[in-house]
């Protein structure tokens, strides 16, 4: 009895095994949703649509952007971690999406078990935006002035526990300065307040800022990269002036927990023959870097990456009111 029992849960397990990859075959046999759970515009939304649309013309069914917003992200998050494991429904979001959940009391999912890694995408440099009217042209007299103003300047951050968020965070400690980090509703509105005058700071993916500031709109006075980034050659890196600091934030694509292999190994492959293509200079014109390779790769990334924002976030005690 045991081995005609054994017999059948192998059989069954073998026939599974080939529905899943004669699925895989024929996948996608229909438009995919994309999930981008935040508001059109900002670096999220921009790489997002590129590559939906890259892998719409290599994977012949069209990738349908659907901006879910609201609650730091949770929204769209848990469309996605609630919609069925098919790869047909899919979230791509920034590290926010790891890093939000740190700082909130309560969240409908969990990260590492309902999500599945399917591709880190690319990596921003950040960049430390000022307010023009300020006597501030590097992150040396960026320091000098909070000294001499302590507690009154002030930094905007466009998410509660973002890559602009710790960051911010970040460069408050390793500078020894004191200033106020204002919360926004996105970075449209954290951008407008700034070059108004409104806000002091603002330190958010390189994209966001490069116009404003090759416009005169407002002043980029340094980029978080280990490297000065190749869209702003002349501004200098803050570990120019503090060794050591280097942050970035990230952009990935993720499907529900549960997905097949085959079809998670499908999409990481379509992503990076994308990143290969002419979807790389558009990337870096936007002082983007690439990040290829594997979900297996990408998943420990993740791991790393959100070990060293949580010790960020507690130490900070960075949280939602």
């Amino acid at each position: 009895m045991r081995r005609k029992h054994f017999i059948r849960a192998a059989l069954g397990a073998l026939a599974l095994a080939a529905t899943a990859s004669g699925f895989a075959q024929t996948y996608p046999s229909k438009p995919i949703k994309m999930v981008i759970p935040f508001p059109p515009g900002g670096t999220l939304d921009f790489v997002g649509r590129l590559l939906a649309q890259k892998l719409s013309d290599q994977m012949g069914q069209p990738f349908v952007v659907e901006n879910r917003a609201g609650g730091n992200g949770v929204i769209g998050g848990d469309v996605v971690a609630k919609a069925p494991a098919d790869g047909y429904t899919l979230l791509f979001n920034a590290s926010t999406f790891t890093t939000a959940p740190m700082t909130m009391k309560s969240v409908p999912y969990n990260v590492n078990r309902d999500f599945a890694p399917v591709a880190l995408v690319a990596k921003a440099p950040l960049s430390v935006a000022i307010n023009k009217k300020l006597p501030i042209t590097d992150i040396k007299s960026l320091i000098a002035y909070a000294k001499e103003h302590p507690g009154k300047m002030t930094f905007a951050v466009g998410s509660i526990g973002s890559a602009g968020h710790l960051s911010t965070e970040l460069l408050r400690r390793a500078g020894n300065i004191d200033y106020l980090i204002v919360p926004y509703k996105g970075t449209a509105p954290a951008f407008q307040d700034l070059i108004g005058g409104q806000i002091d700071g603002f330190i958010d993916p390189i994209l966001g800022s490069l116009q404003y500031h090759k416009s005169g709109m407002l002043r980029v006075v340094a980029v978080t990269s280990a490297q000065r980034a190749s869209s702003l050659p002349d501004v200098p890196t803050v570990a120019e002036t503090i060794p050591g600091f280097e942050f970035y934030s990230w952009y990935g694509l993720w499907a529900p927990a549960k997905t097949s292999p085959e079809i998670v190994q499908r999409l990481n492959a379509e992503v990076n023959k994308a990143l290969a293509g002419d979807m790389k200079d558009k990337l870096k014109e936007q002082g983007l870097l690439l990040a290829p390779g594997s979900a297996e790769e990408f998943a420990k990334f993740q791991g790393g990456d959100m070990a060293r924002s949580q010790k960020i976030v507690t130490e900070g005690n960075i949280h939602v009111e």
